[in-house]
């Protein structure tokens, strides 16, 4: 077939037939499922671009070629959409004007496929900068909406919006002059229109622009919002849907227009939320999600919530769609693999090193871990979801005063003969267990064991959101006697992780690892019988689970420490977990959590790792190795070689952190024998600042476990560390500062050289408003321990850094790190004591926060005091002792005798 490569483009194009019946062809075989046949379509297709009128048949069989049936025209146009965001900036002019006239004279096509098509193609050929130079469009739709044809109106404005959501923020800007003043008022006109697609259509331009406050649309917010009340009733669901979503947009943006209507908004939404059409439900829904985030939610919704919270909690329970994808009825499943694509992909949470506290538990600790997540297979987010976060948010709103409201639906759901009537009673109760958790106190010892009982329904879905609920009250069932709830619980969860039902395996599993965060030691008792389940777990889990397992275990780990050290125990866990490891490759992703897991066992373990750690050890090394010789092939030259994935990288620097931390000086061997200081010399310069992150937390591991190893590296690493004490990335700069720290610790007085390059940074950041706890105290430390092996160098500073020195360092436990940092501080004092006077409440207030220090320091503390006391005189002390709080006044006595 010859093809001309050299069309003269005429406006009178017309296409060469054999041409045109080799595409149609081409476009046919395109809609087999033979997905050899479909790769064959995809490489003709590549090589027909090389013709400059190729998309000339394209858009001349979407537009002009009626014959052929509506599915292969809109596939000819979606094809042509693809080659305009690959190659736009390749079309001959000729072509470009052709498709764009063409377009513009279609888009009222009597087939609304095609108007689709039509529009699509459109909005992507304005996306791709064409907007500018393609200045009749916009004019040109805007006066096609008054057409008195229905299909050019509704094909307009099919394409108006999609440019709408694809160009918002061009349309908002000079580079148009301003086409929304006209374009706005426009569409307002249409929210009357007679047609309901153009209604809906009307509305949905016009939301687009409420979110980034349009000036257009703020200059008419008022009709706006007219026009909205006058669509409330509207029979068409996708208009109401609409306007519920606007709606929730304006509480963010306009809420002091909404609010004289408030009482009427939100009746609306109560019917809204109760929708025939579930769509138009999830969008009222979303509401209350965004009202209880505003502060006058309390007061806004208070007289409402009789009538609220029964919706809420109806709309809590599984559908019959739900029920028939989640295959309810299906109760055994476990022996059935996985589809891969239900398995999400994982985020790896890098290493961050962090302070214990006194107050332990409730410090702020990001859990995302008990988002409502109980039915992950149906489409993510749904009514069901909405309603029990709507219910989670406003329980943490009104607190205990929410429970008059729920308490009588609750006995009846909690009872009910029905399960599904059931299961979404024990999803309310999960849903309110933190905002209501004191006034819920008084029904748990009633409550739970009834939901240990549900435990063993025999619904798989009633199991499986028990065990949500359970772990949502785990900090209650902890704190009482461990045989009253503790013991059955866990005995009860054990036999779910072992249930025939995928779905109740991996809430178990979620569920189990909560309890395990919130139980600790208290464990330690039922650990032969905990891993006993674990254990038997791997021989019966299909792909998704074992990967929650992992994170079971590793947390099981975390949690019962060197307790897990025993060779009885080793002997179970670790050759199943080793077997997995040998059987995964390199390249599989189901290393990260297998990786993440063998971390916290191999720190637990600590010794008891000794025989395992050689080829884990080994592994990791190479991970590094060929993530940073893969990136290196990527740099040089990227059209040949692919980027790597660089969590393999991180995950194994963390796990080699993990042996550095179990193993301590036992590392020392594998270190000699390896070139792991080189490649976290790469990885500390890398772009990746989860890479940084964990190469500093590796780097600050080592220099614990073996120092003569990294000493002849430090000349090299310390200018890094330096450079990244930057706050932009809180991570990376934690990790860097509390490696400078314990490198201190080991240099000694030859830390001298490098004090300029690190301590400016370091007191500035420990002054800057807003630094999150933990980067503030392993800076304090660091200060404290840089001053402590070269006081001379950092004592004439101390003026500037003594006082959040000492609020950050008051609330964490005694231990080693703070020991040291403490003896830094004394040590500054005793050169430069001018530096801490205006201060010197606050490092009292420091000293007294220490329960029981070593004697010495202890006769550090001592020396300090009374050498103030005796500079000042007694009457002085006395006035200046008498600002104290009485508890420091009485500590400060009864232990240092001031």
């Amino acid at each position: 077939m010859v093809w001309d490569r050299q069309t003269k483009m005429e406006y009178e194009w017309k296409p060469d037939e054999q041409g045109l019946q080799q595409i149609l062809q081409l476009l046919k075989e395109s809609q087999s499922p033979d997905t050899t046949i479909q790769r064959s379509v995809q490489q003709k297709l590549e090589q027909l671009n090389q013709y400059p009128d190729f998309n000339n048949y394209l858009i001349f069989v979407l537009t002009k070629l009626k014959s052929e049936d509506e599915p292969t025209r809109s596939l000819s146009g979606l094809i042509l959409k693809n080659n305009v965001k690959a190659h736009f900036q390749n079309f001959p002019n000729g072509v470009t004007d052709f498709i764009k006239s063409e377009c513009l004279n279609n888009i009222g096509d009597s087939s609304p496929l095609i108007r689709a098509t039509v529009g699509i193609l459109i909005t992507t050929i304005a996306s791709k900068g064409e907007l500018q130079n393609w200045p009749d469009l916009l004019p040109k739709l805007c006066s096609l909406l008054d057409s008195e044809d229905y299909n050019t109106c509704e094909g307009a404005f099919g394409a108006l919006q999609k440019i709408c959501e694809d160009s918002a923020e061009i349309l908002d800007s000079d580079v148009l002059d301003r086409p929304l003043n006209i374009m706005i008022p426009k569409f307002l006109q249409f929210f009357k229109h007679s047609s309901p697609k153009i209604r809906s259509h009307a509305v949905a331009c016009v939301n687009q622009f409420i979110i980034s406050r349009t000036q257009a649309l703020m200059l008419h917010i008022d009709s706006f919002i007219e026009n909205l009340f006058a669509l409330a009733g509207d029979e068409e669901p996708e208009v109401r849907k609409n306007v519920c979503r606007a709606l929730v947009m304006l509480l963010e943006v306009r809420m002091d227009r909404l609010l004289p209507h408030m009482h009427n908004i939100v009746e609306y939404m109560l019917q809204r939320t109760q929708d025939q059409d579930e769509n138009v439900a999830l969008e009222a829904c979303e509401f209350w999600l965004t009202l209880a985030e505003q502060p006058i939610c309390k007061d806004v919704l208070v007289r409402h919530l009789p009538k609220l919270i029964p919706v809420l909690v109806n709309g809590m329970k599984y559908s019959d769609i739900d029920i028939i994808l989640l295959k309810g009825d299906v109760e055994e499943d476990e022996t059935i693999p996985d589809s891969e694509q239900d398995i999400r992909p994982r985020f790896h949470r890098s290493r961050t090193v962090a302070q214990q506290h006194d107050e332990d538990g409730i410090e702020e600790e990001d859990d995302d871990d008990d988002e409502i997540d109980d039915d992950d297979t149906i489409s993510d987010w749904n009514l069901r979801k909405c309603s029990a976060a709507a219910l989670d948010v406003l329980a943490n709103v009104y607190r205990d005063e929410l429970l008059p409201h729920i308490l009588p639906l609750l006995k009846e759901l909690l009872f009910h003969h029905e399960w599904v009537v059931k299961e979404s009673g024990i999803l309310v109760l999960g849903a309110i267990a933190e905002g209501c958790m004191q006034g819920m106190i008084p029904y748990l010892p009633e409550l739970i064991p009834h939901l240990i009982q549900c435990l063993s329904d025999k619904k798989a879905l009633v199991r499986s959101i028990t065990c949500w609920t359970l772990s949502r009250y785990a900090h209650w069932v902890v704190s009482q006697p461990p045989d009253t709830y503790l013991k059955p619980l866990m005995t009860e969860l054990l036999k779910r992780i072992l249930d025939s039902n995928k779905r109740v395996q991996e809430a178990a599993c979620s569920a189990f690892a909560t309890l395990e965060e919130e139980a600790c030691t208290e464990l330690v008792p039922y650990l032969a019988y905990i891993l006993d389940t674990l254990v038997f777990a791997f021989s019966k889990y299909q792909h998704k689970n074992l990967l929650i397992l992992y994170d079971a275990i590793g947390t099981l780990a975390d949690s019962v420490g060197h307790h897990l050290n025993k060779p009885e125990y080793i002997q179970m866990l670790m050759p199943p977990l080793i077997q997995k490891w040998n059987m995964l490759k390199d390249e599989d992703k189901d290393l990260f959590p297998l990786l993440e897991c063998l971390s916290s066992v191999a720190t637990a373990l600590q010794s008891g790792f000794l025989p395992y750690c050689e080829p884990v050890y080994q592994r990791c090394v190479n991970l590094v190795q060929k993530t940073l010789a893969q990136a290196m092939l990527n740099n040089a030259q990227p059209d040949q070689y692919e980027a790597p994935d660089k969590d393999f990288m991180i995950v194994a620097l963390d796990l080699l952190s993990g042996l550095a931390e179990g193993l301590g000086g036992n590392i020392e061997q594998l270190v000699a024998r390896s070139n792991i200081l080189t490649l976290m010399y790469q990885c500390m310069q890398d772009k990746m600042p989860e890479v940084r992150q964990s190469s500093f937390a590796l780097l600050g591991d080592l220099t614990k476990a073996c120092f003569q190893h990294v000493k002849p590296c430090i000349a090299d690493f310390m200018p890094i560390l330096g450079t990244n004490l930057n706050p932009e990335f809180i991570s990376v700069c934690n990790n860097a500062t509390w490696a400078i720290g314990e490198i201190s610790i080991q240099m000694g007085i030859e830390m001298q050289p490098y004090i300029p390059m690190v301590l400016h940074q370091l007191v500035e950041i420990i002054n800057r408003p807003n630094t999150p706890k933990t980067l503030l105290e392993n800076t304090a430390i660091t200060i404290g321990r840089l001053g402590y092996v070269c006081p001379q160098e950092v004592a004439p500073m101390l003026q500037q850094f003594i006082r959040p020195w000492c609020t950050s360092l008051r609330n964490i436990r005694d231990n080693e790190e703070k020991d040291s940092a403490f003896r830094g501080i004394c040590t500054m004092i005793s050169v430069n004591p001018s530096g801490v006077i205006q201060d010197f409440i606050f490092f009292c207030d420091a000293v007294a926060s220490w329960i029981n220090p070593k004697d010495d320091l202890r006769d550090m503390f001592c020396k300090i005091l009374h050498g103030f006391k005796n500079q000042v005189g007694d009457e002085n002390w006395r006035r200046f002792s008498d600002q104290f709080p009485l508890p420091l006044k009485e500590r400060l006595a009864a232990f240092y005798g001031v």
